[in-house]
């Protein structure tokens, strides 16, 4: 039986105002999800935006080259991973982007870490952005090619969407590396351990005063041999109990003083002479 009964008319599944805090005693951290969804919603546009000019302007065009040659602008359609990794492995990408959107939405529920929202924001939408040309796009369903259009010197060529992925996986090892986790805290080691006591083990030899022998419980007077349950003078061997002079050898029953031997004799000769 409960101990606290709901009040009338309040429903039994409220939620308690304390479940708020934490069990360290801090307020619980806000979700994340909001944060989540603007990075991977900006990501998105961004580069389904950018796709969209690139098919429309550079269809026809050559490529352009900017910054004296150190960033490319081109049209290239790739039908594998980012960096035009695996390219006749579309179907088998496109699982995988599939999985990814779903493992990040499902973990978006207990997300309450400003960074790990920001990271999870530049995965889904860069894994979102190629996998809508995977759906779309030529030459089929979930075997459409991307559309990249970026490139450096000795680099393949890649799009935003790669871009945001590749900046994911970085800060998702530097999260991961300072012990960050998704609700916002931070794993320290050997925090979970006790703190080790100050004060010396105990031993046997070591014990203190409240166990060792105190006076009340070590030998009192009156525990021990006192006065009374000592031999007294009562108890022990009094007069009375004692050998007495009535109870001892009295003259009258001890070994009263034999006559003279010589006098018997003397008295022997007078009869004799008579």
């Amino acid at each position: 039986m409960r101990g606290v009964q709901a009040a009338r008319g309040t429903p039994l599944n409220a939620q308690d105002p304390s479940a708020a805090v934490s069990a360290a005693g801090e307020p619980a951290r806000p979700r994340r999800v909001g944060l989540l969804l603007g990075v991977a919603v900006f990501v998105l546009a961004a580069d389904v935006i950018s796709k969209a000019i690139v098919v429309a302007r550079m269809a026809s065009h050559p490529p352009i080259r900017l910054l004296g040659g150190a960033l490319t602008i081109t049209l290239t359609r790739n039908g594998g991973a980012a960096f035009s990794i695996g390219t006749s492995l579309t179907i088998v990408f496109t699982a995988i982007a599939v999985g990814v959107i779903v493992y990040i939405l499902r973990t978006a529920r207990n997300l309450r870490s400003t960074g790990w929202a920001i990271t999870l924001g530049l995965l889904l939408g860069g894994a979102t952005g190629n996998l809508l040309d995977r759906i779309f796009r030529a030459p089929g369903p979930f075997q459409g090619h991307v559309i990249d259009w970026i490139q450096l010197p000795d680099w393949p060529v890649f799009n935003l969407a790669d871009s945001s992925i590749v900046i994911g996986g970085v800060l998702v090892v530097l999260l991961a590396r300072r012990g960050v986790r998704l609700d916002g805290t931070r794993f320290i080691p050997g925090a979970s351990s006790p703190h080790p006591d100050a004060s010396p083990p105990d031993s046997p030899e070591s014990s203190s005063p409240a166990e060792s022998a105190s006076p009340a419980e070590s030998a009192s007077p009156a525990e021990s041999a006192s006065p009374a349950e000592s031999a007294s003078p009562a108890e022990s061997a009094s007069p009375a109990e004692s050998a007495s002079p009535a109870e001892s050898a009295s003259p009258a029953e001890s070994a009263s003083p034999a006559a003279p031997s010589g006098l018997l004799v003397s008295d022997h000769r007078a009869d004799d002479g008579r």
